[in-house]
């Protein structure tokens, strides 16, 4: 789990204006922040079954809402593929 100043400071550096806390940027990095948390676990806790399933259903979404952003605004998708270094 993110803790809240964790949260705050992702959503501080991937807002596009200052009330912004539920744009697809802020979205995918908190997403993002989770899957890599949550990928950590599971690489110590090798048979938790309900995380894993967690995890999966999270990159679902984070795949859903970068298809989203790829669809309406490419040159943020480039820009935050970018930034959080998810495709080579």
């Amino acid at each position: 789990m993110l803790s809240k100043d964790e949260k705050t400071n992702i959503i501080t550096e991937y807002h596009t204006h200052d009330t912004d806390t539920g744009s697809p940027e802020v979205q995918i990095a908190l997403l993002t922040t989770r899957i890599n948390q949550l990928t950590e676990h599971l690489n110590t806790h090798k048979h938790d079954q309900t995380s894993r399933q967690g995890l999966l259903r999270m990159v679902g979404q984070r795949r859903r809402q970068l298809a989203y952003l790829a669809r309406t605004n490419p040159t943020s998708y480039k820009a935050i593929l970018q930034r959080l270094g998810l495709r080579k």
